[in-house]
């Protein structure tokens, strides 16, 4: 599982940096951040995005026979994104809203779902 955890943790760092740099920085204004279709744009989409990457990347990693075997598979490919929604929620209690909480939890789950179900249907077509 380390594998695993190692590239999803690698594949997230390294497009939450992108993600962070150009598009946030380079679309990021106050103006658009106020409203919700802005955050919803520039933060919680691109951020679904790295976590399916992510947790697509934690899937393929992920050995056989292990892979097959659904608790573990699960574990390995939930792990990484799950403990960097924590790592975030602590690192900005202070600053967390309601709303923030729900939706960077939402993209959480729909990332790392969809991650790995696209693993899953590329391994069906082989």
């Amino acid at each position: 599982m380390a594998v695993a955890w190692a590239a999803g943790f690698v594949v997230l760092a390294f497009t939450s940096y992108l993600q962070v740099t150009y598009v946030y920085e380079t679309l990021g204004s106050t103006e658009r951040l106020e409203s919700f279709g802005g955050r919803l744009l520039l933060i919680h989409l691109p951020n679904a995005v790295c976590v399916a990457l992510g947790a697509w990347a934690s899937s393929r990693a992920h050995r056989e026979p292990f892979r097959d075997l659904p608790v573990r598979h699960a574990f390995a490919v939930f792990t990484v994104p799950v403990l960097a929604q924590a790592l975030n929620l602590a690192i900005r209690w202070d600053r967390v809203s309601v709303e923030g909480v729900l939706m960077s939890s939402a993209v959480v789950v729909a990332g790392a779902v969809t991650g790995s179900a696209v693993d899953r249907i590329r391994e069906g077509e082989r």
